[in-house]
């Protein structure tokens, strides 16, 4: 009995470090066949699923998680208290928040839908042709949530260094996630995009 509980809070503690599978894919670019990464990254997350979603959607949010590795700042305004359905947005990336990185990347927000839980965003830039998003939520109870980042990525000759990075940057960002559920983190107040 002790050593069942013991392995079932060593599989509870290990779905939180991010799971990661990266596979080639083909994908259409510009009428042609190409060779893509689709990278796929999962883990468990300790917040009311309610909670998190209306904090998904907040780009506060995106700031703090991809902070350390990653900085956007939005071209030709403020950043928006809330990403919309439809619409692109044009940012500055910036590596560990000082270096710049692959000109303007465009994010258009394609789907957003609370009864899947699920956002889809297609980006680009001079780099990264293609860079198509989905992050999907599950609702497992007891205050849990499994969160998956499913990439697929293009840059041509450079597609698999982009792998490698997103890879890491999204290993970062899903670590991050744990401590906006350890602190109870909200992102949903327009005076917190700065944090």
């Amino acid at each position: 009995m002790g050593l069942r509980l013991i392995n079932s809070l060593a599989a509870t503690k290990d779905s939180k470090q991010p799971k990661v599978a990266i596979e080639s894919v083909h994908i259409n670019y510009k009428n042609k066949l190409v060779r893509a990464k689709k990278l796929t990254m999962s883990s468990v997350i300790s917040m009311p699923i309610d909670k998190a979603w209306e904090t998904l959607k907040t780009p506060a949010l995106l700031q703090f998680i991809a902070k350390g590795m990653m900085h956007f700042k939005f071209v030709g305004g403020k950043t928006p208290d809330f990403w919309q359905e439809g619409e692109t947005y044009a940012v500055k990336l910036q590596i560990f928040g000082f270096l710049p990185f692959g000109g303007t990347h465009y994010l258009h927000i394609e789907y957003i839908n609370k009864d899947e839980l699920v956002i889809i965003t297609k980006e680009w830039d001079k780099g990264a042709k293609v860079w198509n998003h989905s992050i999907q939520m599950k609702d497992l109870g007891n205050g849990c949530f499994l969160y998956k980042d499913s990439i697929v990525i293009y840059g041509g000759i450079i597609t698999r260094p982009i792998a490698f990075f997103a890879k890491k940057f999204y290993e970062h960002r899903q670590k991050r996630w744990q401590i906006v559920a350890s602190k109870n983190m909200d992102f949903n107040s327009p005076n917190l995009q700065n944090r």
